[in-house]
């Protein structure tokens, strides 16, 4: 029987790439918009060497996950095989600007020290995902998809869903009306007329709605949106060891880094195990591989964020997505963060016509999440929803009091108690999300000890802050000196719930044994 020849493009691959690269082009533009306007850092030297390093990282990683993606349609003959999808991690974007490059930058007024320390910090975050990647396969063999497609599906819904769902009522007419499109076509399955990709279709209307509303003055709160013109340049981001005289400062931010990084290598397994579910049997050790590399080659070439394997597989292979579009996302990324034109591509596209793409693949990783799952563990999946919860309110009410000039100090009485518990409950969401999704999994199973070891794990990683810190910044810290005494309690409820279950499971085993 002759097998399938590879395919390394389909039609799918104009609606998933405009899906990736307008998330990554996003990222870019958040993080510059935060690095030059928050904290006054200079516009060239984030725009001539952090932007176009970091884009190094989304170049080296798609075009890899491309290669493997044709190795795997070669290996078995498909022709279906999607790409995973890499990007910029948003997470560790604001984590990055907020509490490493932008404290740097305040405390030493150096912009260039800055940009070496922020190197050097993402230099040591690829290090050390390369090292805990050889963990992967063991974490994806022994978690039930529960916890694995869980805490990813939580994601999905209350971060990728629900915040550009906001952008919607901004412009509604706007907004919708790109919704509505993006929904039949790629939802519904709807066939557009001429065979127009429904990703395409629903941004062209919306922008093209936008501007003609603009001209008239019929936008929400009569704005009037004006073209800019690009402004081209020429930044070529090579290898370099700019980072070295950086690595003594940035030993420091790493309290605040690692979590970030080991929760992308735990994302990282998730995404695997929900391609999988999807059809794509990759290799765990290879896809966390190359996100370290990935991230790895950004530091090197001046980059200051960290890539990761994104979360959208299973929406992008139900776009008909292959290779293509993560060859096309790495070349389109690493030419606007070259060629300057990047803030005039993001600028260019209204915000409301965008966000209906991020919410479809939010939708639908988490209605995976569910088909994926046996039925009997769907509570387990509901659990590992709270956490991101917590993070999803820490975000909004911290802005919230960010634009009154306030702070969480400001806080009195019951509602301080409140905004901290939801930060606790909030900091270190992804790792924490998968430990309670893979620990009531089995007490849904009837196996409580399996239960326990889970919940030991929660002890344990609470006493260092890796979940659960205490701290607003969600940074680590030495177990020997927590910050709040709020920690060794939360260790010692973990410690008691699994003692409980560990005990429960030798009286059922005992109990088995005398009938």
């Amino acid at each position: 029987m002759k097998r399938k020849q590879a395919m390394l493009f389909g039609a799918g691959d104009v609606n998933a790439f405009f899906g990736l690269m307008l998330d990554n082009l996003s990222g870019l533009v958040i993080m510059a918009g935060i690095l030059t306007g928050v904290f006054g850092m200079p516009r060239d030297l984030v725009l001539s060497r952090m932007l176009p390093g970091s884009a190094v990282g989304v170049l080296f990683g798609d075009l890899l996950y491309s290669w493997l993606a044709w190795r795997l349609a070669r290996r078995t003959g498909r022709s279906d095989v999607t790409a995973m999808p890499l990007g910029l991690d948003t997470p560790s974007t604001f984590g990055m600007a907020f509490g490493v490059l932008g404290p740097c930058f305040l405390a030493t007024r150096d912009a260039h020290l800055t940009w070496q320390v922020g190197m050097a910090t993402i230099v040591l975050m690829g290090v050390f995902k390369i090292a805990v990647s050889f963990c992967g396969p063991a974490l994806r063999r022994n978690i039930p998809r529960a916890g694995l497609l869980g805490s990813i599906a939580a994601v999905a819904l209350l971060l990728i869903a629900y915040l550009p769902f906001l952008k919607l009522f901004s412009s509604p007419v706007v907004g919708f009306l790109s919704l509505g499109i993006v929904f039949i076509s790629l939802l519904a399955r709807f066939r557009l007329p001429l065979g127009m990709p429904g990703a395409l279709a629903g941004i062209l209307s919306g922008t093209v709605a936008y501007y003609l509303m603009g001209s008239l003055g019929l936008l929400p709160g009569g704005a009037h949106p004006l073209l800019q013109a690009a402004q081209p340049a020429f930044y070529l981001p090579l290898p370099t060891l700019e980072f070295l005289p950086g690595i003594p400062r940035a030993l420091s931010y790493l309290p605040l880094a690692i979590p970030f990084a080991l929760a992308t290598v735990v994302g990282g397994v998730d995404v695997t195990e929900s391609a999988a579910v999807a059809g794509d049997d990759y290799d765990t050790r290879e896809i966390l591989l190359v996100e370290g590399f990935a991230t790895l080659a950004a530091g090197l070439c001046g980059g200051v964020m960290q890539s990761c394997p994104y979360i959208g597989h299973p929406a992008y292979k139900d776009m008909g997505g292959r290779a293509g579009y993560t060859i096309a996302t790495a070349l389109f990324i690493g030419f606007a963060a070259v060629s300057g034109y990047l803030s005039f591509f993001v600028g260019l596209l209204p915000e409301a016509a965008v966000a209906p793409i991020l919410i479809f693949i939010g939708i639908e990783i988490t209605a995976q999440a569910f088909e994926a799952t046996p039925k009997r563990h769907y509570r387990a999946v509901a659990i590992s929803f709270i956490p991101v919860i917590a993070c999803l309110t820490t975000i909004e009410f911290g802005q919230m009091l960010a634009g009154l000039g306030k702070s969480s100090a400001d806080l009195a009485g019951d509602l301080r108690a409140t905004w901290q518990a939801t930060v606790i409950l909030g900091n270190g969401f992804i790792v924490t999300s998968l430990l309670w999704g893979a620990a009531f999994a089995n007490v849904l199973d009837h196996r409580p000890g399996k239960a326990a070891v889970y919940l030991l794990f929660c002890s344990a990683l609470s006493l260092c802050g890796i979940i659960h810190s205490p701290l607003p910044s969600g940074a680590m810290f030495s177990p020997l000196a927590p910050p709040q005494p709020i920690v060794w309690h939360l260790a010692a409820g973990y410690a008691v719930m699994a003692l409980s279950f560990w005990l429960l499971s030798l009286l059922c085993s005992t109990s088995a044994a005398e009938e």
